[in-house]
């Protein structure tokens, strides 16, 4: 009798757990219709109330997906305090903390609703109230660029947000006030904002943190501020990468009979004075590191200059007094590398980059094959260093005959060729090919104007693989043109170089400077990729400047009178 009742009361408690589980039902047809909000607690559009917590009632089962993340609260409430659940077909929502007096709220949980069978997310769920009399109304539109865009640009995190003037905070250190989503076009719209004076950025949230990490994300800043007394539209951001880590150095020491220097960044420019650099003293920079070599020890400190200055344009100016003594350390092996792969019309064009100072080259060792018994030698002539004070990057030019019908030419170098500063010798020969290309294959032009902008400017023209084919610098003109190219799919990027320095200059959020801007080529299908074959010339490939950030002026359209 007791093991019949023990089987009857198993069986009763499994049939509740059974019922009361909240599971995804399986057979039937595939479910496609999103979830229906039937019912809101407060409703949508609320005056003058405070709830402590929202309900939402759905005409199905439903789930929430990330909440704290997908759902979008603006403005900005202690989202940490703020606690979703879901059962069955009801989310509530505790806030647990007080709202402030006359204020609109806006949630909107985006795809963070969604049905328990098939993931449909609820469309277009908001729900607004305000704790005053009336809700406001101002709508804040506009457009997210990128200045180096990806193959197929991607909106997803991408967020504008804006924060009263008079805040503490900034898109660094804290998330905005109000806050909305770029949808898939790039385009956003923010809603519901309380009039007055705002500070606008944009930038793509790829932690979603809600602020903006500038190491490694995107993002870009409004100079103005926003007087938000109506709706404004046309308001433009061009995001791209700026890290404003100032730059310092972290320390100096001997390392070996060498001196290092290690800075927290990769400096863009680098300038180092003592009377004797590139005499009796050489130096090497690669990433965060700078390596002064001697050509001899001294037991005396000798005194070096440096001047740093990174990519956002912050500056370092140390004088570092350097030792280079005697040192048991075993020299590291020299190592070199070309920039083999090339193709080339007539000129030939070698870089040799060497990983240390290159005291002295065997030229009689160094030469141009272009068969198995022919060959043109390196003269001195032909070779230069780029840097005299680093004497680590080697170029050399030459001109090939037409007359030689090959079509590959390689150059050549056996082992110790190349000796270095501190007395090794590259201990593996060299050989690096490059092909000759034949006029009758090439492209003859493209050109074009660049409109919307003024000079000067840095043009490029850009290969299939993202890489940097032909780049010519326009002080005073808006026509670009590049000659005699190899067949291929090509982008051509305008930097808008506004300081003349040849070099594109990020953001300096610090120093409220903008990044320059950069512009593309885009065909009639709007797409970027310019087709050129042997023998064509393409002229008024003409270049449209894309807007700059900030509010855009739609010009006044006038009309004549009668």
């Amino acid at each position: 009798m007791s093991k019949t009742l023990f089987l009857i009361t198993g069986i009763i408690i499994f049939l509740f757990a059974s019922c009361a589980k909240q599971s995804t039902p399986t057979g039937g047809p595939r479910d496609e219709d999103p979830p229906i909000l039937q019912e809101s607690n407060p409703k949508n559009e609320s005056l003058n109330i405070k709830p402590e917590q929202i309900v939402l009632t759905f005409d199905e089962y439903i789930k929430l997906e990330n909440p704290s993340k997908g759902v979008v609260i603006t403005p900005r409430i202690n989202k940490d305090e703020v606690e979703f659940t879901a059962l069955k077909n009801i989310v509530t929502i505790k806030l647990n903390q007080k709202l402030e007096d006359s204020t609109t709220y806006v949630f909107d949980f985006q795809k963070s609703v969604v049905d328990i069978s098939e993931d449909n997310p609820a469309e277009n769920l908001k729900l607004v109230f305000s704790t005053g009399n009336a809700i406001d109304s101002i709508s804040l539109s506009g457009k997210i660029l990128f200045h180096f865009p990806s193959s197929k640009v991607d909106y997803t995190n991408v967020l504008v947000g804006i924060y009263p003037v008079g805040d503490t905070t900034d898109v660094f250190t804290a998330q905005p006030y109000y806050l909305s989503q770029v949808d898939s076009t790039g385009s956003f719209i923010m809603t519901n904002i309380k009039n007055g004076q705002y500070m606008a950025y944009a930038w793509k949230d790829a932690n979603g943190s809600l602020k903006a990490e500038s190491k490694s994300e995107e993002y870009d800043f409004i100079l103005d501020t926003l007087d938000l007394d109506a709706n404004l539209e046309n308001v433009t951001f061009n995001l791209s990468k700026a890290d404003i880590t100032p730059i310092r150095i972290l320390r100096s020491a001997t390392f070996g009979k060498n001196f290092d220097i290690v800075v927290n960044r990769e400096p863009i420019e680098t300038n180092i004075k003592n009377d004797n650099l590139g005499k009796e003293y050489f130096y090497t920079s690669s990433d965060s590191r700078i390596r002064i070599y001697p050509k001899s020890t001294t037991s005396d400190s000798i005194p070096f200059q440096i001047s740093l200055k990174d990519s956002v344009g912050f500056s370092k100016d140390s004088l570092i007094w350097a030792k280079f003594p005697e040192s048991d350390r075993k020299p590291e092996k020299l190592e070199v590398t070309a920039n083999s792969g090339k193709n080339f019309f007539q000129k030939l064009e070698v870089e040799l980059k060497f990983n240390k100072p290159i005291k002295s080259i065997n030229s009689d060792s160094l030469f141009v094959s272009f068969d198995t018994a022919s060959r043109i030698p390196i003269t001195e002539s032909m070779m230069f260093f780029q840097d005299s004070s680093k004497r680590d990057l080697l170029k050399i030019q030459m001109t090939i005959p037409d007359s030689l019908s090959q079509e590959i030419f390689t150059v050549k170098a056996s082992d110790s060729t190349f000796q270095d500063i501190e007395n090794q010798f590259n201990e593996k020969s060299l050989s690096a090919n490059y092909r000759k290309m034949e006029r009758k294959n090439l492209a003859d032009e493209i050109s074009g104007n660049i409109l919307g902008a003024k000079p000067p400017f840095i043009v490029q023209l850009i290969d299939e693989k993202n890489e940097l084919v032909k780049e010519q610098f326009l002080e005073n003109s808006n026509k670009y043109s590049f000659k005699l190219l190899e067949p291929g799919t090509f982008k051509v990027r305008v930097i808008e170089d506004l300081n003349g320095n040849k070099r594109w200059d990020p953001s300096n959020f610090i120093q409220k400077k903008l990044a320059e801007r950069v512009f593309y080529f885009y065909n009639e299908e709007q797409e970027q990729g310019l087709i050129i074959r042997s023998g064509w010339t393409l002229e008024d490939q003409n270049i449209i400047a894309t807007p700059s950030t900030g509010l855009q002026k739609i010009p006044e359209t006038t009309v004549d009178k009668p």
